[in-house]
């Protein structure tokens, strides 16, 4: 396993400067050739840049969009301006003057009026520290040849160190202003820039082998999960191929958990206002709540967490430093009303069942129980090839002490030394961050890469030294007085449903066979060979192994692909001379086949795979 390679913020690299160089030169571009448009944002992201648009309306009252034909206008006319090698100046603007810049831009105008409240950044995004964004407050603009917008940087010296081979924009989306729904709909082109056409090309190619992979579009091919309006945005329907995923996964959960000491509980999906109040997720975390259902004067929600359940287990009878440590685990189905402009497949849903646990511990116990956390999550690294990853070690403000975060700094210096401590022991890699813990404690948020080099948040890991005081936590120590725990908030393999969906792109559909839906088709020949099909799916199905007949009237041949259409390891192929034989011919997913195989000898095999949950076929 590697760790990711080390590298300079990507915020601050040459390729940034580059990508956002480029945004602003598409945005130059559409203005000259849609003279009307209005625009949105226009950030750098990961693997390129986008820029929003409004077109407005056509004579029919309808939204105006881009077609392929304006796409390549557009970037025609993007090298036409990379070509004048017109230089990037910076320059500070009072709030009327950049009112004056604007004043023909509505959304420009209403970033403006956030910036000067201290509730928008540039791009339009929410501010957590008000006071602290207008103390700090400069409003700028970059321009190059006719072109000025709102932005603080950075960029290239000069548009022609954009090479003109190695950009392209790669598509369009709809995308509501500040996604929000109940906001306009603007235009969204993507694009991406590199410095080279190798470098293009081959991103290129990852491009294309990521919307093969795209956990959208597999769910459906392989029959995992359906969204369903009618039942409603980000509530995932699981059919029975996807649901075998999730209980493989929640096999091997309980089986690293009760080697590891931890005992499972299950809790309401349900609880009084009173509990989130008492916990202090509310207010903090009235947002991403579904709203309050209310009978017999009390009001009740959905619960977005398991921690304040698992508290209050805790605390069910006298504990003492003999108990110590407690590690709480379970499978807990949480309720989160995420905006519906960030709802995405799977990676984004309203009801994620969730790989939660909670452990509590005295402190001497922290480094050691959060030592063997990261030991379980690189296990899980391990087994399914993920290669690539970062924890992101989350701290708090010392500005948000009392507003944003518990005010205790001496007590939130310790926890983080104790995670700075762990992480550096275990020779992981990490990045601290300032300002993005959660309110009681520092986190680890864990991002890893799929093998297209596509970046997910997996899971996540806190130490919690606010909420065990605020539930009056305690147990006896050794010298008979009452202590205050610490708790630890894991849950390594994150929401069933982001797991899944990285597991999907990450293996493209093609999961290892102990975690296939169905590890094995039988397919007879002919129509005579089905009671022997039958016997050998039986002996197989009887050994453990989800296997499965096609007896269908299509041919052999259509039979086979079909197989390989629904990505199964093993396609077992009988006819009358395996029949006579009581042996089989076995085509692996990967086009190895293998002849007169006795059936024992195959069942033993798979088992084997399984057991071993291995990679291999």
């Amino acid at each position: 396993m590697q760790p990711m390679d080390s590298a300079e913020p990507y915020e601050q690299s040459e390729l940034y400067k580059l990508r956002h160089t480029a945004a602003h030169v598409m945005a130059q571009a559409v203005l000259d050739l849609f003279p009307g448009a209005k625009l949105g944002i226009g950030p750098p992201v990961d693997d390129g840049f986008y820029y929003d648009f409004d077109l407005g309306e056509d004579e029919n009252g309808r939204r105006r969009t881009f077609n392929p034909a304006d796409l390549a206008r557009i970037e025609k006319r993007m090298r036409q301006i990379i070509a004048g090698k017109h230089p990037l100046r910076y320059k500070v603007v009072t709030a009327d003057e950049a009112r004056e810049l604007f004043k023909d831009q509505p959304y420009k105008l209403e970033i403006i009026d956030g910036l000067l409240r201290g509730e928008f950044n540039e791009y339009g995004g929410d501010v957590e520290d008000k006071a602290r964004a207008i103390e700090e407050l400069v409003i700028s603009t970059y321009r190059h040849d006719a072109f000025e917008d709102l932005c603080k940087g950075p960029h290239v010296a000069h548009t022609g160190l954009i090479p003109v081979d190695a950009f392209t924009l790669t598509g369009t989306a709809a995308a509501y202003w500040r996604g929000d729904q109940s906001r306009p709909m603007l235009q969204r082109i993507y694009g991406t820039a590199w410095f080279n056409k190798k470098d293009l090309k081959r991103h290129m190619q990852l491009m294309e082998e990521a919307k093969k992979r795209d956990h959208r579009k597999l769910g459906r091919e392989l029959d995992l999960f359906v969204m369903d309006e009618e039942i409603g945005p980000g509530l995932p329907l699981w059919l029975p191929n996807g649901n075998i995923l999730r209980e493989e996964l929640e096999k091997l959960a309980h089986e690293m958990e009760d080697a590891a000491g931890y005992q499972r509980v299950a809790t309401p999906h349900i609880a009084k206002e009173e509990l989130f109040r008492h916990s202090g997720h509310l207010p903090f975390f009235a947002d991403s709540m579904f709203p309050p259902m209310e009978r017999e004067d009390t009001r009740y929600y959905l619960k977005p967490m398991n921690c304040p359940f698992h508290h209050k287990i805790f605390a069910a009878r006298p504990r003492s430093y003999r108990d110590l440590p407690l590690r709480l685990a379970e499978y807990g189905m949480v309720y989160r009303y995420e905006q519906s402009g960030e709802l995405f497949g799977l990676m984004r849903v309203r009801a994620a069942d969730q790989n939660d646990a909670h452990i509590y511990c005295a402190e001497e116990q922290v480094e050691e129980e959060f030592m063997a956390v990261i030991d379980l999550y690189r296990r899980y690294f391990d087994l399914f090839g993920i290669e690539r990853f970062v924890m992101r070690f989350s701290k708090h403000d010392r500005k948000g002490l009392g507003v944003k975060y518990a005010d205790d700094e001496a007590a939130w210096l310790k926890a983080e030394d104790i995670v700075r401590r762990v992480m550096q022991k275990a020779g992981v890699p990490y990045e601290e961050v300032d300002g993005e813990a959660a309110f009681y404690g520092p986190k680890i948020d864990v991002q890893a890469w799929s093998v297209v080099g596509r970046e997910f948040t997996l899971a996540t890991n806190q130490i919690d030294f606010v909420q065990p005081a605020r539930f009056d936590l305690t147990f006896t120590n050794r010298d008979g007085r009452p202590e205050m725990p610490y708790c630890i908030h894991r849950a390594p393999l994150g929401a069933h449903e982001r797991y899944i969906g990285f597991l999907i792109e990450h293996y493209g559909g093609n999961f290892p066979v102990w975690l296939s839906p169905e590890q094995v088709r039988v397919i007879p020949i002919t129509d005579d060979h089905h009671d022997y099909a039958r016997r050998v799916a039986a002996h197989l199905v009887d050994n453990g192994i989800r296997a499965h007949i096609d007896l269908g009237s299509e041919r052999m041949g259509a039979k086979i692909r079909a197989a390989q259409l629904m990505k199964v390891p093993y396609m077992v192929i009988v006819g009358g001379q395996e029949a006579a034989a009581e042996t089989l011919a076995v085509r692996y997913r990967d086009g190895e086949q293998r002849n007169d195989v006795p059936l024992a000898e195959f069942a033993a095999h798979v088992q084997k795979r399984i057991r071993t949950r291995s990679a291999e076929l």
